[in-house]
This record gives structure tokens, C-alpha cells and sequence, in this order.
């Protein structure tokens, strides 16, 4: 066993084709932008070292401009905070039809409702819904 420098991972060649070219989404504009630029460099550097066609994107501003025209395959999300982990830009990709990682829309967003209300937080009424023909019984209950 050889205790020196860690061997770099080097993805196989139909993993990286299959992955096409992954926009990793950092920044934005949460108070958490500078721990998700270096989260997100981190990952960056990672997917390049293992030869994907990766690239860094700052996300800032209106979120529905990050599938304006996109230049890529998938996304990896390096934000953290409000736009980056409630939901909104899993939704916004979910709608574009762009896969990404993480949770998914639903997932996202009450996550951070059971975090605000495990906090002591005060947040609105809100209720899973797991099918449209719940809706009429959710508002009921959301009204009450």
C-alpha cells in the first residue's frame, strides 16, 4: 500500500460522455454566496479532474435566466441558501426539463419549512399534497 498523494479519479470515458457538459451553479445572491463559491470551486475543480466537461456559472439576479439559451446538459447545484435550496431553481430546471442534483422541487422547499419550524420559527400553514384530488380537502384544512 502506497502512502503518497491520493490518485486522481478519472471517470470512464461512457460516464463522461453520458453526463454531456454540467453547469455548476454557484454564488447567487444569499447570504451563504461565499461559502457556495468555494463549495461550488471545489466541486468544479473535482468534475474537470475527472474529466468532465465542466464549467462554473455565478448565478445572480432572476433565476429564470439560467435556462435562458443554456449551454448545457445538466447541472450540478453549489447553492446554498434562499433561490439556491427552497425549491425555485429546482422547479425553474424541472420545468426546463434540465436534470440536476439534489432534491427535488418538493423536497426543497419543505425542508426548509421543517428546518424554520424545528427552529421555533414562525411559518404560514402548509400541508404535503401527494395527488390533485387531495386539494380540496388540503384548503379546507389550511383555511381552519
Amino acid at each position: 500500500m502506497h502512502h503518497g498523494e491520493p490518485q486522481a479519479y478519472q471517470a470512464e470515458p461512457e460516464l463522461v460522455r453520458s453526463l454531456g457538459r454540467v453547469a455548476v451553479f454557484m454564488g447567487g445572491d444569499s447570504a451563504e454566496r461565499e461559502v457556495s463559491l468555494k463549495s461550488g470551486k471545489a466541486v468544479l475543480a473535482a468534475l474537470v479532474s475527472a474529466g468532465v466537461d465542466a464549467f462554473a456559472v455565478d448565478v445572480r439576479g432572476c433565476l429564470l435566466r439560467t435556462v435562458d439559451n443554456p449551454d448545457f446538459d445538466r447541472v450540478f447545484i453549489a447553492l446554498h441558501g434562499r433561490g439556491g435550496e427552497d425549491g425555485t431553481l429546482q422547479a425553474i430546471l424541472s420545468q426546463a426539463g434540465i436534470p440536476y442534483t439534489g432534491s427535488d422541487v418538493l423536497a426543497s422547499a419543505l425542508r426548509t419549512k421543517y428546518v424554520f419550524e424545528g427552529c421555533g420559527l414562525p411559518t404560514p400553514k402548509f400541508r404535503t399534497m401527494s395527488g390533485a384530488d387531495q386539494a380540496e380537502q388540503i384548503i379546507g384544512e389550511l383555511r381552519a
